[in-house]
C-alpha cells in the first residue's frame, strides 16, 4: 500500500538537501552531506564570510522550523585549508555560524569515519591495540578558529569516544563585575576555548542547573551575555572575526554521580547546550589553570544540564599573542541518529524557515 509512496520523487524544481544526524551529549549535530553549494575562500574565515553573506537562507531552512527547531545545531564540511589536515568545517545554529564547536568535533569525526567520508583504519599507535582494546584514528580538522587534532577510540568497526586537542585557550577577564538588569550586580570571568564566553556562578543567580530551570536559565544566561558584551569590547588578539562573546556559561555543583561540576552555556540567541559545552570546557580549564587549581595532565569530568559528561584535561601550556594559554583536551562520545532527505518546495511561503523560542 506504501509503495507508491516510498518510490515518488519529487518535482525536479524543489531544491533537496540531504543530511546526516547525530547527537553528542544529548546536543543535535546536523551534517550536511549534499545540495548545498561549495564555499568560496582560501580560509575557514572567508568561507564563513561567505556563507553569512550569500547562503544564509540556507541555514535557517536547515537549523529553523519546519526542519529544526531553535536549538538545532549543524555543520557544512569542506576541503581542508592547512596542510596535513583531513577536512574543514564551518559549524551553524540558530543565529549564525559558530568560530569553534567542540561537540561538533566529537561528532563530525563519528559522522566521517562511520560514513566512510573518512577511513576508519587506525593511523595512531596501532601497536598498542591489543586483543579486545581500542584503536586510535588521528583526524585534523581546520575550524575558522584554527586546526584541531583530534583522537577517535575505535573498537568493532565504531567511534566509542573522541578526545581533541583544542586551539590555544586562555584567560581574558577574572573577577569582573557587570550590572545586569533584573539581577543586579554580578561577577565574570571571561575566557576563550575556541569561541569567548562570560563565566558566571550559577548560585549567584538563583539557579542549580537542573532542567526544569531551562527557561530560567534562558532568561538569566542571556541577559548576563547582553550586560557584558555593552560594558566592554572582546578582542582577540588576531582576528577581527572572532572578537564576540558567544555565550555564558554557568557553572555549579555537579547534580550526579561522578562529576566534579556542572555546565550549561545559553548560546547564540538563547541556544542552551545540552552537552558540557567542549568550547566552554576548554575555557575553563584555562580559567582553573590561571587560578592554580588545576595542573598539565589533571582530570576534570563536567556534567550537562542532562548529566552527559565531558572529560577535560589540560595537556600543555602555551602563550597566544600576549595571553598566557593552555592546550586542552575534551573527550566525549556521539551517536548517529539519522539520515535525512530535505525537499524546499518554492511555492512555498515559510521555505526558509521560522524560529520561535
Amino acid at each position: 500500500m506504501l509503495d507508491r509512496m516510498r518510490e515518488w520523487e519529487p518535482p525536479a524544481a524543489w531544491l533537496k538537501i540531504t543530511t546526516v544526524d547525530a547527537h553528542t551529549g544529548g546536543e543535535p549535530f546536523r551534517v550536511i552531506t549534499g545540495g548545498y553549494p561549495e564555499l568560496p575562500g582560501e580560509t575557514i574565515l572567508e568561507r564563513r564570510r561567505y556563507a553569512r553573506e550569500h547562503l544564509d537562507h540556507l541555514r535557517t531552512m536547515l537549523m529553523w522550523e519546519p526542519r529544526g527547531h531553535a536549538d538545532m545545531y549543524g555543520c557544512i564540511v569542506t576541503p581542508p585549508v592547512t596542510p596535513g589536515a583531513d577536512i574543514g568545517v564551518l559549524f551553524m545554529h540558530n543565529e549564525g555560524y559558530s568560530t569553534m564547536c567542540g561537540h561538533g568535533i566529537i561528532g563530525i569525526v563519528k559522522v566521517a569515519l562511520e560514513t566512510g567520508l573518512l577511513p576508519i583504519a587506525s593511523t595512531a599507535r596501532p601497536e598498542t591495540a591489543g586483543a579486545g582494546s581500542a584503536a586510535e584514528r588521528v583526524v585534523r580538522i581546520d575550524t575558522p578558529a584554527g586546526l584541531v587534532t583530534a583522537h577517535a577510540r575505535i573498537s568493532g568497526g565504531q567511534v566509542t569516544s573522541v578526545a581533541f586537542h583544542n586551539v590555544p585557550s586562555f584567560v581574558l577577564a577574572l573577577d569582573e563585575t557587570v550590572h545586569v538588569p533584573g539581577l543586579g550586580d554580578v561577577r565574570y570571568d571571561i575566557a576563550f576555548g575556541g569561541a569567548f564566553y562570560a563565566y558566571v556562578q550559577a548560585e549567584d543567580l538563583g539557579l542549580t542547573l537542573a532542567p526544569d530551570e531551562f527557561r530560567a536559565i534562558i532568561d538569566k544566561g542571556m541577559a548576563v551575555k547582553r550586560a557584558v558584551m555593552a560594558r566592554r569590547p572582546i578582542p582577540h588578539p588576531f582576528e577581527e572575526d572572532l572578537s564576540f562573546l558567544y555565550g555564558t556559561i554557568l557553572v555549579g555543583p555537579a547534580l550526579g554521580e561522578g562529576a566534579g561540576s556542572r555546565n550549561v552555556c545559553v548560546f547564540a540567541e538563547g541556544e542552551v547546550d545540552r552537552c558540557p559545552t567542549g568550547t566552554g570546557v576548554s575555557g575553563r580549564l584555562a580559567l582553573h589553570h590561571a587560578r592554580g587549581e588545576i595542573g598539565v595532565g589533571e582530570d576534570m569530568v563536567v556534567e550537562s544540564i542532562i548529566g552527559t559528561r565531558f572529560r577535560g584535561r589540560v595537556v600543555a601550556t602555551t602563550s597566544f599573542g600576549p595571553y598566557p594559554a593552555v592546550i586542552p583536551e575534551i573527550e566525549g562520545s556521539a551517536h548517529i541518529t539519522g539520515r535525512h532527505e530535505f525537499l524546499v518546495d518554492p511555492a512555498d511561503p515559510l521555505r526558509t524557515g521560522f524560529i520561535l523560542r
